[in-house]
């Protein structure tokens, strides 16, 4: 009874050894994001490896990090610095327009704010989405962009349970003390974890039917041709022939 207990394999331990993981995640999310625009690469692979946690296909957690990181650093870089550059605009906008904005109507302010205040939402909606899927589906920027709005929308119950989560998961570490600790342990990747368990099945609904069950995703492509020149490993007249290789 007690060798079973002590099993690796036992639920129990295996679920102690993800938080491990998520210990180790934390230190590599924080130290590759330090040069501010490696985020976006960091935070998907973070994604890369809490989906998998999620879907309990444990693996080499340094090394599956450091593959995505590399794998995936350009088009993250340029997501994140597009992701970047409309929260700066719409948080300075939401201030300028509270905070008074010159010899603006009271009624002009509010219908501004409304309008920021509705696509800040629309924001979150899309980061939320878009790091997890450009750490599993090959697509370019411009359908990954539109993919993480598509399935924010039409997922939108799981997607405002994400929203709420994590802003409460952040106000608990911030204002509960005891609670903070979890913070400096787990950092992102907890978040991303638990989002992981909500996002997971939403990705699996995506999935070619007959490529459900072999460990990896595919691309968010109707067409296997459209998507396969999407990836732009893969020449043109070998598109029929070959499958893309697996991030």
């Amino acid at each position: 009874m007690l060798s079973g207990f002590f099993n690796y394999d036992n639920p129990v331990w295996r679920f102690i050894g993800k938080f491990g993981d998520l210990i180790i995640l934390n230190v590599l999310w924080f130290v590759c994001s330090i040069p501010i625009f490696t985020i976006g690469a960091s935070t998907t692979a973070v994604y890369y490896v809490t989906l998998k946690l999620a879907r309990n296909d444990d693996g080499y957690t340094i090394r599956s990090f450091f593959k995505s990181f590399k794998e995936n650093f350009r088009q993250a870089t340029i997501i994140w610095l597009i992701m970047l550059a409309v929260g700066l605009i719409l948080g300075f906008d939401m201030l300028f327009f509270t905070r008074g904005g010159f010899n603006m109507s009271q009624q002009f302010k509010t219908v501004m704010v409304t309008i920021f205040l509705a696509m800040s939402i629309i924001y979150l909606a899309i980061i939320t989405y878009i790091f997890p899927l450009q750490s599993r589906f090959y697509n370019t920027i411009k359908r990954t962009f539109f993919n993480a709005f598509f399935m924010s929308i039409r997922h939108l119950f799981q997607t405002i349970a994400i929203i709420v989560i994590d802003v409460a998961v952040v106000v608990a570490m911030v204002m509960i003390p005891q609670i903070m600790m979890f913070g400096v342990l787990f950092g992102f990747p907890l978040l991303a974890f638990i989002n992981s368990y909500i996002l997971s099945p939403i990705l699996q609904k995506y999935m070619p039917k007959e490529d459900r069950e072999d460990g990896d995703m595919r691309p968010i492509f109707a067409d296997e041709e459209e998507a396969l020149k999407a990836v732009g490993t893969v020449k043109e007249e070998e598109v029929k022939k070959e499958e893309p290789a697996e991030q």
